[in-house]
């Protein structure tokens, strides 16, 4: 099982996969390094992984390299946490949204397009309050529903 490291502290400027691919060149060609780039300047981004094959070749790998200096930066090197997965959409992407409950929909900004994660629910004492912008419309229907329920 191969193992990823994070390697951290690199400076945020050209940094090229060959030349940190050479700084690491004693650890030996099962260390595969990848730096990552922001995608609109080029520039590092101040980090990079390397994968090494087993979990010891890993702890020698945080033990030599861990505080060494390169292009003048102290590197901080130790074991990636695992990814979290998410099911994020890029931005622009059509979002499905599902259809409104019975009892009163109960959706995000997020799964309504937004960046927000504010929710809105209906009902109960503990709810968060309306929009003010439909809140005279909002009590005309409760005033209608109270009305249907109490002439049943």
């Amino acid at each position: 099982m191969s193992i990823r490291l994070y390697v951290g502290n690199l400076p945020k400027d050209v940094v090229e996969k060959q030349a940190l691919t050479e700084f690491f060149a004693e650890a030996g060609e099962n260390a595969s390094t990848k730096v990552i780039k922001d995608r609109k300047t080029g520039k590092c981004r101040g980090f990079a992984f390397v994968t090494v094959p087993t979990d010891e070749e890993a702890d020698a790998f945080i033990a030599k390299y861990n505080g060494q200096s390169f292009m003048d930066s102290e590197l901080k090197i130790e074991k990636a946490l695992p990814r979290e997965k998410t099911e994020e959409k890029p931005e622009g992407a059509a979002s499905s949204v599902p259809a409104p409950t019975k009892g009163g929909a109960k959706r995000s900004k997020q799964q309504r397009g937004g960046k927000k994660t504010t929710s809105y629910s209906s009902g109960g004492s503990g709810a968060a309050q309306p929009d003010p912008r439909w809140a005279s419309e909002l009590e005309k229907l409760k005033e209608m529903l109270q009305k249907q329920t109490t002439n049943v």
